[in-house]
């Protein structure tokens, strides 16, 4: 309920078309009740040959009420769905305001088709807030009460049969249908998930299930989740139709009651004969207000189960201390400390980093070095607070990360991962992602210093950069990295996918451009470490040796045994 309640906070910005469309709804249900009661009441008054200024009285008020329940149903749509377009949007805005800051983190927390079925589907689901459990129950009762209150200056036995007829078909029904619906559309909704899931992998997997000629496994797979879902939907389907016949019957139980009761009082002297066909008419035509209720608990679950899934996924962000994240010193060199840092990705029983002490005074030159799976790249997470530690303390010129904005570290960092993101469009496009105020000039620089000067800034660069290879990318990202013209360098094996010249002259312009920053650098290769202020040796997640490039080549240690090994190779 926690979860609705924030649907409910963006559903009553819209609080003008909410109430336009409760007022509207109440019109037009007691307007239809009004209109058919007048037809009862005239056909039964025209058997008695009244005078025909009552005909024509009661003529125009049966077209008058007619007019009035059509205006005032499509003022009710109107109004209703103008509101629900509206409330889905604010919701899309909302949510996509706290997802953003948990990225790119969200990611090793969730697999990216079941956050685009939480994203999409979820969101969708709850449309239905508004328009089948909001606001009809509120026009249900008016309309109800309003008509049994009318019904009880003719009868008051027939208004407590109404009343009762009430309860049965919007709360009792619903109720024993909603515990066998809850886990079906807890079955849905999962299947919905696990079917998005597996279509993004075969998607993004095609050409390796093709390579490995595995295709049609995964095809079967696909089928078999896609006929799950559909099962499930088929399942969902039923038990709503069938809710709504046993609630569409009890209706019709209930209306024949009031005719059987309307017989008995007239029989008795309680009833004039002439009220029994307007009776009998509001009984038919009330409960067809009722009958959307058989779905009430459907839709009030759906949407709990919607909004508790949607917002799961940011919860860690609305949880968080408002108003309490600091800046980062900007336009300075930062010193950074790790104090007894442990972390393990979620659900993963391996430990990625454990216990690491590390200091990177400003201005520094740092180089981490290891076996791959030693811990290196999740250093990096964590000091860009993709990632939180389980244990231990980060702290940027003595502030904890804790307490830092991670975007402000963001702007400070010039950052290049070993999977770095590129846009379709232009390699102009794509550089300006490090400052739109960047000059073509600086720009084409910034490429002749990667060794990229045969580009043009009107290439093109196909979506995830396909039209470029591992070592064009690299540069690529290197270039941007070096435009950014922040003091924290972050650098995740920026060449290797390089050949050494290329990379002896992009490390050249890396050490002029960060002469007097903060650089961290992971590398597997050994060359041109000598330049490093320190050097650390990480193996398993754990620190093993640190120092600079003569000490540890005087220790002959593990470092040694690596860059002997290395020279034997090259």
């Amino acid at each position: 309920m926690k979860d609705l309640a924030i649907v409910i906070k963006l559903m009553m910005v819209e609080k003008k078309d909410i109430l336009y469309s409760i007022i509207f709804g109440f019109i037009a249900g007691i307007a239809a009740v009004g209109l058919f009661s007048a037809s009862g009441y005239l056909i039964s008054k025209a058997a008695f040959a009244p005078p025909l200024y009552t005909l024509i009285i009661l003529t125009s008020s049966v077209k008058l009420l007619g007019l009035t329940k059509a205006i005032a149903r499509y003022a009710e749509r109107y109004f209703s769905h103008r509101a629900t377009f509206t409330i889905l949007s604010n919701l899309r805005v909302s949510f996509f305001e706290r997802l953003e800051p948990l990225a790119p983190g969200i990611f090793q927390k969730y697999r990216s088709g079941d956050l685009l079925s939480r994203i999409v589907g979820d969101v969708e689901s709850l449309q239905n807030f508004f328009l089948r459990v909001f606001y009809p129950p509120i026009v249900l009762v008016m309309v109800f009460l309003s008509t049994i209150l009318f019904t009880a200056f003719f009868s008051f036995s027939i208004a407590v049969v109404l009343l009762v007829g009430l309860i049965l078909t919007a709360f009792v029904v619903p109720a024993l249908f909603a515990i066998r619906q809850a886990k079906i559309d807890s079955d849905v909704r999962e299947g919905r998930g696990v079917l998005s899931t597996e279509v993004t992998e075969f998607l993004h997997g095609f050409r390796d299930l093709k390579i490995y000629q595995k295709l049609d496994g995964k095809e079967q797979q696909l089928l078999k989740s896609s006929d799950t879902y559909i099962n499930e939907q088929e399942r969902e389907g039923v038990n709503t139709l069938y809710n709504q016949s046993v609630n569409s019957f009890v209706t019709l139980v209930v209306s024949w009651f009031v005719l059987a009761l309307g017989a008995y009082l007239i029989v008795n002297g309680q009833l004039e004969g002439i009220f029994l066909a307007m009776l009998l008419m509001i009984s038919l035509t009330v409960f067809e207000d009722a009958g959307p209720m058989a779905v009430f608990p459907i839709h009030m679950q759906d949407s709990s189960r919607a909004a508790t899934r949607l917002f799961s996924v940011v919860r860690e962000e609305d949880e968080a201390e408002e108003g309490a994240l600091e800046e980062i010193q900007s336009n300075m060199a930062p010193s950074i400390e790790m104090e007894h840092v442990t972390f393990a990705f979620p659900d993963e029983w391996r430990t990625a980093v454990k216990n690491v002490d590390v200091k990177l005074p400003a201005g520094s030159k740092t180089a981490i070095v290891g076996p791959s799976g030693s811990g290196k790249s999740t250093l990096l997470q964590l000091l860009l607070k993709i990632s939180p530690a389980d244990q231990g303390d980060i702290r940027f010129n003595g502030v904890s990360i804790d307490r830092l904005n991670e975007e402000s570290i963001w702007k400070e960092a010039n950052v290049v991962l070993q999977e770095n993101h590129f846009f379709y469009g232009t390699v102009r496009e794509n550089l300006l992602l490090a400052g739109d105020e960047l000059t073509d000039e600086e720009l084409n620089t910034a490429l002749a210093n990667v060794q990229l000067e045969h580009f043009d800034l009107a290439d093109p660069v196909f979506e995830k950069g396909e039209n470029l290879s591992g070592g064009e990318k690299q540069r690529i990202a290197t270039a941007r990295a070096m435009l950014k013209g922040g003091r924290l360098w972050l650098l995740d094996e920026p060449t290797s996918s390089v050949d050494a010249l290329t990379e002896h002259s992009i490390y050249g312009h890396l050490h002029e451009k960060a002469a007097n920053d903060t650089l961290m650098l992971v590398s597997h290769r050994l060359r041109g470490l000598e330049k490093m202020d320190q050097i650390i040796v990480m193996e398993q997640g754990a620190i093993i040796e640190s120092g600079t490039f003569e000490e540890l080549m005087d220790a002959k240690g593990y470092f040694y045994e690596m860059k002997e090994i290395e020279k034997s190779l090259l």
